[in-house]
């Protein structure tokens, strides 16, 4: 028994002590992991970023200059783990049970444990390390803030951001161009391509649908890839299926180079504002961007202008039989693309932006381009021998996305991988938009966004929509009404225009080479009558009766005939597709280019004072002050009952809502860090054009049927737009981040 309790006892102890050593060897395990992943970052932090560092920091930090020409940091940490060799391992106090003693035998899950507690000890190390690496590079983020600024300050304004101003301008132009493009050839694309009402519907919101996937994409991608290739790019795929769309006969075939012309041309506002700001010192910068959106209305007046001159003329048209016809509206989008074409010929003689370079680690590239700027600068001011005296410049550390994609790789799947990652680059940059420190400024944005959007595109479509249905009552308060006419043995060929005939009764009469415009006969009998050579618009026959009567050549198919009786009538060489309009339209097509004219000009005195007030009283009281004062206006929008008045109207509130468009750009360019800034500009650009099409979708619903509710939601949501603005923070006078 004595025996057995010995032999009890040492076995506790035995077992006791196992558990002691694997404890103690758990814990080394988590220091050695630790420790390596420490050595790891300081090996990556010394090789990295001490290469442009002063030597002013190298005598604070008591570094010492290395063979390839950058600075290594004396760190007395760094000094620990070089001293800390092999055969001087063991004599650590912690380490001398795992070095050298450690003589029992574990249990078969004490090895996977301790493996396991290992490797939580290097995620949280892991963690650890990351967390004091996106400090630094916040820390470095706000020293190249400043840094930048005072170059920029250096290198003056001048004749550089002049050149950059028009070439900017040129992209800014062609974004406008685009938005009235369909409004101003749906009139004569619809007879072209025979459209339904739908179908004309889905061609006018199009558009907008491709500019907020531009908007999203480009703007993500121009935070990756740099700010001028993505504009290169997004304005090479507007300009050529801008190209395509004024050849493609089917409708299908032109709503798809519209949707694709619409998501290259989406990239434009938020990388131009971004690109051109980076040029931009503080005291500059929300006045010359206010400047820059003038060219936004250029591009309307241009368009317009463009329309007048060359839709109405349908001389300047060709076909080639019945399959393929080439119309003068089709002119009209071929030189619509002239403005995106220049712009990426001029853009092609530009720099990168050095602050995107300078984000991304590339120093030289960004030294040389700030060196250009300054050198252009003084040379047109005079000063030739002015010498660019920075020498090094703050670059943020980098935190990439390491592929190993091998030697054997096929040239496909390097691609994919490529495109994989960049994916998910954008991605993680959209998603920090949202986190903690941007996550409250993102929501007012958004919210800000979306109601002067939806106001202002909802009310800009209204107004004109508005406006025909005004001139519809007018010329439907003209028409004159016919009943129980007998008309025998007859020819008409002179045009049939805005006239009702009722019971009437037609024998042997001849319709022969005419137009008819807006006929409708009612009730109606025609006996051996002879229509020929008929072409005709709006016009119906309901419920008539045709006796032993010939059509030949007409325009005149069944859908025109409703009710209708066919007695002995035979129709021959039937008209095929869908005739333009008659010159006889030109006075309602100069009316609508002529309006879009107006109230495009009319935003140029709001581009004015925008321009001149925007670094004297502030973003915010701009935007809100503009958007209030557009809300009132609203209210006036009730006394628009003749055509005259609404167009008044139209002027008036373009001209007081630019300053709010104005003000929240600049706002926008500037709430945002360089790294992610044409990535929220792009998703909150995209978020307008959603806006838009929601407002222009319900605001139209109402034309003619009552005019409060349109005013209603304009005027709360630029209320909404206003108080929400006051609570956005102000970057007047501040670095851009």
């Amino acid at each position: 028994m004595d025996d057995d309790g010995r032999y009890r006892d040492g076995r506790s102890d035995f077992i006791r002590g196992a558990k002691d050593i694997a404890k103690v060897a758990k814990k080394q395990v988590g220091k050695k992991v630790g420790r390596g992943m420490d050595k790891m970052t300081d090996e990556y932090t010394r090789r990295s970023y001490k290469r442009f560092e002063e030597e002013d920091d190298d005598d604070e930090y008591g570094g010492m200059a290395s063979n390839d020409g950058g600075y290594y940091r004396n760190d007395s940490r760094a000094n620990d783990d070089e001293g800390h060799s092999d055969s001087t391992e063991g004599h650590d106090e912690d380490d001398e049970i795992y070095e050298g003693e450690y003589q029992g035998i574990p249990r078969a899950d004490s090895g996977k444990a301790g493996a396991m507690d290992g490797a939580a000890a290097a995620q949280a190390q892991q963690f650890r390390d990351l967390t004091a690496y996106e400090g630094e590079r916040r820390k470095d983020q706000e020293e190249l803030a400043q840094q930048y600024e005072s170059i920029l300050q250096e290198c003056g304004h001048g004749k550089f951001q002049w050149t950059l101003y028009f070439v900017l301008g040129l992209a800014l132009m062609a974004d406008g161009v685009e938005i009235f493009v369909v409004g101003f050839v749906l009139p004569s694309a619809e007879k072209d391509m025979c459209l339904s009402e739908p179908n004309k519907g889905m061609l006018g919101l199009i558009v907008y649908l491709g500019m907020m996937v531009g908007a999203f994409v480009w703007g993500g991608l121009a935070d990756r890839i740099g700010r001028r290739q993505t504009l290169l790019i997004s304005l090479s795929i507007n300009s050529v299926f801008a190209f395509f769309s004024s050849f493609v006969q089917g409708y299908v075939s032109f709503l798809f180079c519209r949707l694709a012309s619409g998501v290259g041309i989406g990239g434009s506002i938020p990388i131009v504002f971004s690109y051109y700001s980076e040029f931009l010192a503080q005291e500059k910068r929300g006045e010359h961007l206010s400047w820059l959106c003038m060219f936004w209305m250029i591009g309307g007046i241009y368009a317009s202008a463009m329309a007048w001159a060359i839709i109405p003329h349908y001389g300047w048209s060709f076909q080639m039989g019945s399959a393929y016809q080439f119309h003068s509206w089709r002119v009209f989008v071929l030189v619509c693309a002239f403005p995106s074409v220049a712009a990426i010929s001029a853009l092609t003689t530009m720099p990168e932006s050095p602050r995107f370079f300078l984000e991304n680690g590339k120093h030289d590239e960004a030294w040389m381009i700030l060196k250009q700027v300054h050198d252009t600068n003084m040379r047109a001011k005079g000063y030739p021998e002015r010498v660019f005296s920075v020498t090094t410049i703050k670059t943020v550390k980098q935190m990439e996305d390491l592929v190993n994609l091998g030697d054997g790789a096929a040239w496909h799947e390097k691609w994919r991988i490529k495109l994989t990652t960049l994916f998910h680059q954008v991605w993680r940059n959209f998603q920090t938009v949202f986190s903690p420190q941007f996550r409250r400024t993102t929501y007012m944005m958004m919210a800000v966004w979306f109601s002067m959007s939806f106001s202002y595109y909802g009310l800009t479509v209204w107004f004109p929509d508005m406006i025909k249905y005004l001139q519809k009552q007018e010329y439907a308060s003209r028409t004159k009404v016919f009943v129980k006419e007998k008309v025998e043995h007859v020819t008409f060929n002179f045009t049939l225009e805005n006239q009702v005939h009722r019971q009437g009764e037609y024998f042997n009469d001849k319709f022969m080479n005419l137009r008819m415009r807006s006929m409708v006969f009612e009730d109606s009998l025609f006996e051996e009558c002879y229509f020929e050579d008929i072409t005709s618009s709006n016009t119906f026959f309901k419920n008539c009766t045709f006796i032993a009567t010939l059509f030949y050549n007409t325009d005149l198919f069944k859908y025109r005939l409703v009710n209708c009786r066919l007695i002995n009538s035979t129709f021959l060489h039937n008209k095929e597709g869908c005739l333009l309009s008659d010159v006889s339209d030109e006075n309602n097509a100069y009316m609508v280019y002529f309006v879009s004219f107006l109230g495009t000009l009319a935003v140029l005195p709001g581009n004015i004072v925008s321009a001149l007030l925007m670094d004297k009283i502030g973003r915010l009281r701009m935007l809100a002050g503009s958007s209030l004062i557009s809300c009132i206006s609203c209210f006036f929008l009730s006394f628009g009952n003749s055509e005259s008045a609404m167009i008044a109207l139209l002027c008036l509130f373009g001209g007081i809502s630019i300053a709010s468009w104005n003000s929240l750009d600049v706002l926008t360019v500037e709430l945002y860090p360089s790294d992610k800034r044409t990535t929220a500009f792009g998703f909150l650009n995209a978020l307008c054009k959603l806006a838009a099409v929601l407002g222009i979708s319900i605001f139209t619903s109402f034309v003619g049927i009552t005019k409060a509710v349109p005013i209603l939601f304009a005027s709360v949501a630029l209320a909404t737009g206003s108080y929400l603005a006051l609570k956005l923070p102000e970057t007047r006078g501040q670095v851009l981040q």
